[in-house]
């Protein structure tokens, strides 16, 4: 039983509304760049569009196919991810994984709102299916870094 209400409170009210109330769901018409990440555990995939302009996210658009973890994960990337510059961006990846894998804490502003899935640190099959907003942010904004 307590594995079962583990996995309860892993999904919590507030991981359930983010996930339900993702913004920036709408691909875009012609980004900048365009990436998308799986998670091989479980399969969840997430595409970004985005628009950079002087190294600043100008606009974002996100294809979010994952549970709940990664869908409440894209949905506060998604929400918070426009006019960062890129640093803010991987800084905000760098904290996510530290905090999951390494119990460190969680994120800064503006991705704060990654603290609601902290108790998925114990949860190692979970983490991929979290990084993947970030991941495909950082892999698309690569990819126009090669091609600039």
């Amino acid at each position: 039983m307590s594995a079962e209400n583990d996995m309860i409170k892993l999904y919590s009210g507030r991981i359930l509304a983010l996930a339900a109330d993702m913004p920036r769901t709408a691909r875009l018409y012609m980004p900048t760049a365009t990436a998308k990440k799986r998670a091989p555990l479980c399969g969840s995939t997430v595409t970004v569009d985005l628009t950079l302009t002087d190294g600043v996210v100008t606009d974002y658009g996100q294809d979010v196919k994952a549970c709940a973890l990664g869908q409440a994960a894209a949905a506060v990337v998604g929400g918070a991810i426009v006019g960062q510059p890129i640093g803010v961006i991987e800084k905000g990846r760098e904290e996510l994984s530290n905090m999951l894998k390494h119990g460190g804490p969680v994120p800064s502003a503006p991705f704060e709102g990654l603290a609601v899935l902290e108790p998925a640190k114990d949860y190692k099959n979970r983490h991929a299916s979290i990084m993947l907003a970030f991941d495909a942010t950082l892999e698309a904004i690569q990819t126009y870094k090669a091609s600039a």
